[in-house]
């Protein structure tokens, strides 16, 4: 896209302020990108440094009291997050580069999670995809279709562990488990950033929240968290440290606290671990008005003592708050902050700006004609089909009733989520802040008549109504009733709306909402098979409609072609290889629940022990519905000797550890196979078993292959009494399974 000549000037001005013309990042060293950004903070006035630590909401122009334009025009905002498309952004772009005094670009921002036009499968159903090649390249391919819309960073990934499904974010996450959740994180860092930020393809990641938000108390979000600093480095951190050595350019604060201390305003979270410890030199953002929170929590008596905490902190971005600009420069004047503090936060915004290449072509991002070929394009639609197929979780599947026999000739689909295309979106792809459509979903109704037979009826009914948390729409029960009585094989299509998870989507309990348990029952007293698909964000208590289903398909919210993905598993034309990451409680009792608990004084092996002083419930099992890990296929895995490289090394030696996989089964099909390490006897408590490694193989009928994984010395390592990092000889159990439950051989492995 041509500059205008005005901005040509404008550019040339720049120039004169940095010494040198600017040229192409990336062609520049770290020394030089130094120089010329401190060139021109030596050129800004206050005023001007601290709009550049303001994040702005975007608002029409008749909707604003203060005109954002005229901000913008006096370098009092520095960066923008909810304004969307090539057209609008760029006509804000000009006015920050052509009518500013310095013409230093916005940067826009936008909470691309899992997709933007294009919609991908929520981020815990993908990591239960576990193939990392697809979680880099549907992050890449937001990527691409969000810099096509105007937008050069995303509030992404979201990294935060919890084991508690009443918190809506889980959604957002990838399950129980830092160590796969850490290569998670990484994936999704490098598919939005790529290999080149400049390239106008890209769009730099955002990892969040730091630290411990999904430690919330009782599920609700934005609520106290407690844990301890063991929790925090065993737990919470190691996602954090995987992004940013993959290389995240920015990272997020969270809205809750750490050690009574909250994360915006706590020096040893932000100075001491994230920018010493972990290394991160890259931009810190506050969440949604987290600064103005901290009078609301109590550790700032006023918005300005916020302020002076959050900067003292080493925040470098003010999200929505508009608090910077209110207070930060009589702060610096009072002597309260100093400049320097001020101008090391001003650089790493710039230096965010130069790798992003916006001071090599502010325009680049703003292409209507790119945008237009790239949003929804048929390569993006069809990975997108592909994604949504590998998450899907089959949980059940009784006397191999799945795929479909071909004697089905009358289908009943049937359920509140059956047609619904939205909630297959969720909460940040089906939300006022997507920039997707509703009808740009295929449904998983559409997509059943789209892909079966001609010779297969498929008749519809909605069976009752899903609107709220409340019973509604009984009165559709007996129609249901009626058309299942009259077809070969029912297909339920249970969940929760795309609103009930998510940020703000916090529940009491994890039954499934409104009258879908009085559909259930009143279906399975037909007698007919019933197949039932979850639309979701987070773990239910399906103990019910898994006893009354002959097949259970958990396909989460699936995104923009997910209707098309689940008749895809259902008439075996794709062969399902999902694997939970995060486990199924049986009831809202159990909550917390997660496979790596650490061993207890009283731990006994269900059903071996009828004593009632031992670590479980007297009415249900401890054991999960489904296990972390868990996943049927239409085929069968044997595994056979397993192998170690050495049953003895030494502290400073890797082992290998071997396994035979077969296909003993009827067709082809994929095998998460997992690596667990139980450490035997250690000085402080350690879970039983941690995940440790993990492969995804490709089988066909009768293959069989050797899967090879290698243990170093930082696998059997820990933080001991004095959370010191270190590795204790002793004995260690080596486990492969294809779950955390189901383990198929344990060996001993002697490190001295």
């Amino acid at each position: 896209m041509k500059k205008s000549n005005q901005a040509k000037s404008k550019f040339l001005k720049i120039g004169l302020f940095l010494t040198f013309s600017i040229g192409v990042i990336t062609a520049q060293n770290t020394n030089t990108m130094e120089k010329k950004v401190n060139g021109l903070i030596q050129k800004m006035t206050l005023e001007e440094k601290v709009g550049q630590l303001n994040l702005a909401t975007f608002v029409n122009e008749d909707n604003s009291t203060n005109s954002l334009s005229e901000m913008i025009k006096r370098g009092e905002i520095g960066n923008i997050l909810k304004s969307n498309g090539a057209k609008q952004n760029l006509q804000l772009q000009k006015i920050a580069v052509e009518q500013s005094r310095l013409g230093i670009p916005i940067m826009f921002q936008e909470d691309v999670i899992h997709g933007y036009k294009t919609i991908f499968p929520s981020p815990l159903a993908e990591s239960a995809g576990w193939n990392l090649e697809t979680i880099e390249k549907s992050a890449s391919i937001a990527a691409k279709e969000a810099s096509a819309g105007g937008i050069h960073l995303t509030y992404a990934p979201m990294v935060d562990i919890t084991n508690d499904p009443r918190w809506g974010r889980i959604v957002e996450g990838a399950g129980e488990d830092p160590y796969y959740a850490s290569f998670v994180a990484a994936a999704r860092v490098k598919g939005f950033q790529g290999k080149d930020l400049s390239s106008g393809q890209n769009v730099m990641a955002c990892v969040k929240h730091f630290a411990g938000y999904g430690a919330v108390l009782a599920g609700r979000d934005y609520n106290i968290a407690d844990f301890s600093e063991r929790t925090l480095r065993e737990v919470y951190l190691p996602p954090f440290k995987a992004a940013i050595n993959a290389g995240v350019g920015s990272v997020m604060s969270a809205y809750s606290t750490f050690d009574g201390i909250p994360a915006t305003a706590n020096q040893k979270l932000l100075k001491d671990i994230l920018r010493k410890e972990l290394g991160f030199q890259g931009m810190l953002i506050t969440d949604w008005c987290t600064i103005r929170n901290l009078v609301k929590i109590g550790t700032a008596a006023t918005e300005k003592e916020a302020v002076l905490q959050s900067i003292n902190a080493e925040v470098d971005m003010d999200m929505t708050s508009g608090l910077f600009v209110k207070h930060l420069a009589a702060l610096v004047q009072e002597g309260k902050v100093s400049v320097s503090a001020i101008d090391q936060a001003v650089k790493r915004v710039l230096i965010a700006k130069y790798k992003l290449g916006l001071f090599d072509d502010p325009y680049k991002f703003f292409d209507v004609k790119r945008e237009k070929e790239t949003l929804m394009c048929a390569e993006h639609l069809e990975f997108a089909r592909k994604a949504a197929r590998e998450c899907m979780v089959l949980l059940k599947n009784e006397n191999n009733s799945l795929p479909f026999n071909k004697s089905i000739k009358k289908i009943a689909v049937i359920g509140p989520l059956a047609n619904s295309q939205k909630d297959l979106r969720s909460w940040w792809g089906g939300g006022d802040y997507t920039q997707g459509k509703n009808e740009d979903v295929v449904s998983v109704l559409e997509g059943l008549k789209k892909s079966v037979d001609s010779s297969v009826e498929i008749n519809y009914a909605e069976g009752v109504k899903l609107d709220g948390f409340e019973p509604k729409g009984l009165e559709l029960i007996p129609a249901a009733v009626k058309l299942a009585t009259e077809s070969d094989l029912v297909i339920l299509v249970v969940g929760e709306e795309y609103w009930m998870s998510g940020e703000g989507g916090s529940i009491s309990n994890i039954n499934l909402p409104g009258a879908q348990e009085d559909l259930i029952n009143a279906i399975s007293k037909t007698g007919k098979p019933i197949v039932s698909v979850l639309v979701n964000g987070r773990p239910f208590d399906i103990q019910n409609i898994t006893s009354k289903s002959i097949a259970v398909l958990e396909a989460w919210q699936p995104g923009t072609m997910g209707g098309l993905a689940v008749a895809d598993i259902l008439l075996g034309k794709y062969n399902p290889s999902g694997k939970l990451t995060v486990s199924f409680p049986r009831n809202t009792g159990q909550i917390p629940i997660f496979y790596n608990y650490k061993r207890t004084s009283h731990d006994v092996k269900l059903g071996t022990d009828s004593n009632r002083w031992n670590n479980k419930y007297l009415d249900i099992p401890t054991t999960p519905l489904f296990p972390f890990g868990y996943g049927l296929s239409y085929t069968q895995f044997t595994y056979s000797n397993l192998k170690l490289s050495s049953s003895i090394i030494n502290p400073n030696q890797s082992v290998n550890v071997s396994v035979e996989v077969s296909n003993t089964g009827n067709v082809a099909g994929e095998e998460v196979i997992q690596l667990y390490v139980g450490d035997d006897v250690s000085s402080v408590s350690r879970p039983a078993k941690e995940l440790k490694g993990f492969a995804k193989i490709s089988l066909k009928q009768g293959e069989k292959q050797v899967v090879n994984f290698t243990l170093t010395p930082t696998d059997f390592s820990f933080y001991n009494k004095d959370m010191k990092w270190v590795l204790e000889p002793g004995s260690f159990s080596i486990m492969v399974g294809a779950s955390s439950a189901d383990i198929k051989f344990t060996e001993k492995l002697s490190i001295q």
